[in-house]
């Protein structure tokens, strides 16, 4: 896991994606936030740069490639997962079917995205500082 790479947000709602950078821009992480619209330019990127992640935050529903895909892809990615890129998901609602599958697909967190700004803000706040806070074979020197 490499704390200083970039936080990626998997967001199609153009409004929810202005939020996410109100919301992270308030918490003065150093990490650039990179958004993604579909999974699939996500995997585009990251299959495709030798940039290093910090994390993963992903929608479920969105078109051409779903998070609940994007994740599987990653998971059977060699070189992805060895990176060690916490996956986290963000959703309207938890279908108890979307929170299995996200787990069985090893997803860290599965998350309702808050009603209001200062819950976006605190929950936010404690995922970062609690990966920021987490070691990684990868990184272990």
């Amino acid at each position: 896991m490499n704390r200083t790479g970039p936080i990626i947000i998997i967001e199609d709602d153009s409004d929810d994606q202005d939020i996410f950078q109100e919301v992270f821009k308030s918490l003065q992480f150093p990490n650039e936030i990179i958004f993604f619209e579909d999974g699939l330019s996500a995997l585009h990127y990251l299959t495709h740069t030798a940039v290093e992640p910090f994390i993963i935050f992903s929608d479920i529903n969105m078109p051409k490639l779903s998070g609940l895909e994007l994740r599987e892809m990653i998971h059977q990615n060699e070189d992805l997962r060895l990176k060690s890129i916490p996956y986290l998901f963000f959703s309207t609602s938890a279908e108890q079917g979307h929170v299995i599958d996200a787990y069985s697909k090893s997803a860290q967190g599965f998350f309702v995205k808050p009603a209001t700004y200062t819950e976006l803000r605190e929950t936010l706040q404690v995922i970062v500082n609690y990966w920021m806070k987490c070691v990684s074979p990868h990184y272990i020197k």
